[in-house]
């Protein structure tokens, strides 16, 4: 069976997954959990909301992570958590 070929853009998003994940292995042992459900959770969330031909919608999120990544990737930040927002009328 032969395997697809992924174009440039999905190389580039698999290739930001890989860093983040590399990344979070700099981070305390006891905060890594946080650190990769964050990253699940925000890839997750995009791959939803972006259609995979909006190929200006995926390089802005594909610059968004890398600033992110690196903002991350400082020694200086140890732990993360995110806060669940949920709309007025989802009560």
């Amino acid at each position: 069976m032969p395997t697809r070929r992924l174009s440039g853009l999905q190389k580039d998003v698999l290739r930001l997954y890989r860093d983040c994940l590399r990344a979070i292995r700099n981070k305390p042992e006891a905060s890594r959990p946080r650190f990769h459900a964050f990253a699940r959770r925000e890839f997750d969330k995009n791959i939803s909301a972006v259609s995979r031909t909006d190929v200006g919608a995926i390089e802005h999120l594909l610059r968004v992570g890398r600033r992110r990544l690196e903002q991350y990737m400082s020694p200086n930040i140890h732990d993360i958590s995110s806060v669940e927002m949920r709309s007025a009328g989802a009560r």
